[in-house]
């Protein structure tokens, strides 16, 4: 079994005004413990009107940020950190999360009182108040669309963090802008990072709250910033879940194409592949079977290149992936459709002479198998056939997106444009898109099929059959 060896340094993940200038003070007044402030801000090295950090310049730490990294970090019999928001360097964050020897506190508050906190901090030029001075009296107008654009880079950051920890197995320690002034929670912080030798600490006594007035006499317009907080979704619920695995860039599919400057495919299988495949070989020649070091070769040779991809709707994708099962050669899969997933399908001979109302009724049961299956509820893959189209375009993005992502039933309008844009004066004609069977505006499949794929719908703005 091996021992976790002591945290060596740590890092505070916080933001403005969430109370971390105290957190500061009070880890400042161990002794061997030491908090360069915001170490990587852009607009600072570490505090207000500071141009150099141990020993490190703005000049060297824009250069090699690392460089600073290490000046702070490398402090042997010494508990070195810094606090780091959203908004800092980015080039640092990979060596502070994966270091293990680096602990990790994070620091909130309720966004609406950081909000107001920051805006008054701005409109009175007073970031922090001791017990001598007197505060500056302010109130100021809640901007909700500001609002939302701050506490959404936050959360997105948050939760960046709290997925790179889960990943690496690591553990951070929580703390709230009301237990800053805890002794209790600041002992069992400082025991946390190894200092156990320490009987109490008291949070730092030299800072007070700036603003203990009702939230109402510091917000101007305070019934417009509650409608507009009655708008929101703090808790998510609205929210769609996803626990469908992710896919890779499936970049060996991709189709090259030397008409004009050049076009990438980046097909999603289910879709029209088959017909712009011949539109673009009716063009010139076509390349394909890329690995990404190829296909990185082919781009940097085609300069002006256009990449796209062709969306379908889910209803009759998930038509085609229906059928692909019953003509599939993987005869166990259809074994496990009748044996686990409730999808009766008739034995295998049988399917040739499968009836039209019969096979309506099992496509909706694989409607509803889908809908488990890309839940997570399932114990198969979700193929590519059948995955999402909003997940596929996720795994693309993981090498490069695509330039345009177009839909099949606006192609021949879309192509024709795209095919100008990659300078291509004669573009071929497109064949006629496959024609959809009538019975797929029925409701029930409607519904069905809205259920298995919510989030392509919410998306790409899907509705009904179209």
């Amino acid at each position: 079994m091996t021992m976790t060896q002591p945290f060596r340094r740590y890092v505070i993940f916080a933001e403005m005004r969430t109370g971390s200038n105290l957190l500061e003070a009070t880890l400042n007044a161990i002794k061997r413990v030491t908090c360069f402030g915001e170490a990587f801000n852009p607009y600072m090295m570490g505090w207000p009107d500071k141009d150099e950090l141990c020993g490190i310049t703005r000049a060297e730490r824009e250069e090699d940020p690392h460089r600073l990294l290490r000046a702070i970090f490398e402090r042997p019999n010494h508990l070195p950190g810094f606090r780091y928001f959203h908004d800092h360097d980015p080039r640092v964050f990979d060596a502070i999360i994966e270091d293990r020897s680096c602990a990790k506190i994070i620091l909130t508050r309720n966004p609406v009182d950081s909000y107001v906190s920051t805006e008054l901090a701005r409109a009175t030029n007073q970031w922090k108040l001791n017990e001598t001075e007197t505060p500056i009296p302010a109130a100021i107008r809640f901007d909700g669309a500001e609002f939302r654009k701050v506490t959404g880079e936050i959360e997105e950051f948050q939760l960046r963090v709290m997925n790179r920890l889960q990943v690496t197995g690591q553990a951070a320690f929580w703390l709230g802008y009301e237990d800053l002034r805890d002794a209790g929670v600041m002992t069992g912080l400082l025991h946390w990072l190894g200092r156990t030798d320490l009987e109490r600490v008291e949070p730092a006594s030299d800072q007070v709250p700036q603003n203990p007035r009702e939230l109402s006499e510091k917000v101007e317009n305070f019934d417009e910033m509650q409608a507009e907080l009655a708008r929101l979704d703090p808790f998510m619920l609205r929210r769609i879940p996803n626990f469908e695995p992710r896919k890779g860039p499936a970049v060996p599919s991709f189709m090259g194409a030397e008409a004009g400057k050049g076009l990438i495919f980046m097909p999603i299988k289910g879709g029209p592949s088959t017909a712009i495949a011949g539109w673009l070989r009716a063009m010139g020649d076509v390349v394909g079977d890329f690995n990404q070091n190829s296909l990185r070769q082919w781009k940097r040779q085609h300069v002006g290149h256009r990449s796209f991809t062709v969306l379908r709707h889910p209803l009759p994708r998930a038509w085609t992936a229906f059928e692909t099962l019953l003509g599939t050669r993987k005869a166990e899969l259809r074994e496990m459709m009748r044996q686990i997933y409730r999808v009766a399908l008739p034995a295998d001979e049988e399917l040739p002479t499968l009836a039209q109302d019969r096979k309506v009724e099992l496509f909706l049961a694989f409607l509803d198998f889908l809908r488990r299956n890309l839940n997570g509820q399932t114990s198969l893959p979700s193929y590519p056939g059948w995955a999402s189209q909003s997940e596929i375009l996720t795994g693309f993005s993981r090498f490069g997106a695509p330039d345009m992502v177009l839909r099949e039933a606006d192609l021949s309008r879309d192509l024709a444009w795209l095919a100008d844009s990659a300078g291509i004066k004669q573009p071929a004609n497109l064949p006629d898109p496959e024609p959809i069977p009538a019975f797929l505006n029925e409701q029930e499949l409607r519904s069905a099929a809205k259920k298995a794929y919510l989030r392509d719908y919410v998306a790409f703005g899907f509705a009904g059959q179209s």
